[in-house]
Parts: structure tokens; sequence; C-alpha cells
């Protein structure tokens, strides 16, 4: 872990923010301290062109109708 002071990392950005993608890194700031944490941006998924299954799909309005249905059936046989 390293801990540096807030005027050192922003002198030297660049180099903190490359030590923060292997260890963890500090920056105090009076009496705080703030942890300068790495995630990698997860890279976008490619946009699938329209098939079957697609096709097929039902929308949430659809999905809630014959859910409420269902539970009614279900309800319904237990009276």
């Amino acid at each position: 872990m390293t801990i540096i002071s807030s005027k050192e990392f922003a002198t030297h950005q660049d180099k903190y923010f490359n030590l923060a993608i292997n260890e963890d890194v500090c920056i105090k700031r009076e009496r705080k301290i703030f942890r300068l944490v790495y995630e990698p941006v997860a890279e976008e998924q490619a946009v699938l062109q329209p098939d079957d299954d697609l096709r097929r799909a039902i929308t949430a309005e659809e999905l809630k109708k014959r859910m409420r249905v269902s539970i009614s059936n279900f309800f319904a046989d237990k009276q």
C-alpha cells in the first residue's frame, strides 16, 4: 500500500494512476484518507442482429397479463 499527500498526487497523477492498477494507493488530505481504486471498464457487448428468439419474445406487459391469468387460475383451483 502506498500513502501519499494530495499535493503529491496532484503533481504526479499519471504515476499514481498507473501504480493503482497493481497495488492500493491512498491519498491523505488533512485528516481524511481516500483510496484510489482501479476498475477495468467492461468492453461493450456487440449488438446482435434480430433472430428467431427475439421475434418470439414477449413484452413485459404481455408477461404481466399472462402471469395474472396463471396466478388467478392457480388460486381458483385452491378454493
